[in-house]
């Protein structure tokens, strides 16, 4: 099998783009990081990769609304180029301020006439949350999250309380298999799901309808090396952290 090669793509105020990298080269893949000025100039590049990522971060200072100017170079030059990306079977990774803009995109959730079905608002406490939280996955279709079943990976965000327009969305969303991540209990009193933003049903990430479209708040490659974990000489040094299952999952996806 030849080597599955994965575009992350940068942004002026994204941050996350090495990590990223690293994550997906430890779990296998050939990895470049390409600015997305350049990815505009010539959408045909995207036509050497297997997997695409969009990082987390504050890309363009996030000074419209977080993800927001991403999301309307998605929207407005990349659509075509990404929904074709997506049909011909390959992956497409939103982490964070990507989940964000994919979203926000239409990417996960296409909107409706009367406009975004969902986005992603300013965190209930009014503050920038950085922690650790545990997730409840439910994998469906999703090629990236195959034989997960928990994750415990930290959060750092300002706007990631997952809002649905209306109830029903959200329980449609949920009974079609793309509401596949979930604060979970992680020892709260009376067993709660810590909710780190306040976000609908404790969602943390979605997929689209085809499962090969992941958007997720926490950040898994944050957590690909044991002693990324600040307490892993309490908890014992594992083989390996948490978030790294997600990438390889990934990588082997092209292996079949």
């Amino acid at each position: 099998m030849a080597t599955p090669r994965a575009i992350v793509l940068r942004a002026p105020g994204a941050n996350c783009d090495e990590e990223a990298a690293f994550a997906l080269r430890t779990a296998g893949a050939e990895v470049d990081r390409v600015h997305a000025r350049a990815v505009r100039a010539d959408p045909r590049c995207l036509r050497k990769y297997q997997i695409l990522v969009i990082p987390g971060g504050f890309s363009y200072g996030d000074d419209v609304a977080a993800g927001k100017v991403v999301a309307l170079q998605l929207q407005h030059f990349l659509a075509d180029s990404l929904r074709q990306f997506r049909d011909d079977e390959r992956l497409i990774l939103g982490v964070c301020n990507g989940f964000q803009a994919l979203l926000k995109a239409g990417l996960l959730v296409p909107p409706d006439e009367d406009g975004p079905l969902a986005t992603l608002g300013l965190n209930d406490s009014g503050r920038f949350g950085d922690r650790w939280v545990d997730l409840e996955v439910t994998p469906g279709n999703c090629p990236f999250l195959t034989g997960i079943d928990r994750m415990h990976v930290p959060v750092a965000h300002g706007e990631g309380r997952f809002v649905a327009r209306k109830e029903w969305i959200l329980r449609g969303l949920a009974q079609s298999g793309q509401v596949v991540l979930r604060y979970a209990a992680n020892g709260s009193p009376g067993g709660r799901p810590y909710n780190p933003n306040g976000s609908h049903g404790d969602v943390a990430g979605l997929c689209d309808a085809t499962g090969r479209v992941l958007g997720l708040m926490p950040h898994p490659e944050r957590h690909v090396l044991p002693t990324q974990h600040p307490q892993w000489t309490r908890r014992g040094l594992q083989a390996e952290g948490d978030g790294l299952k997600l990438f390889r999952n990934a990588v082997e996806f092209f292996a079949k």
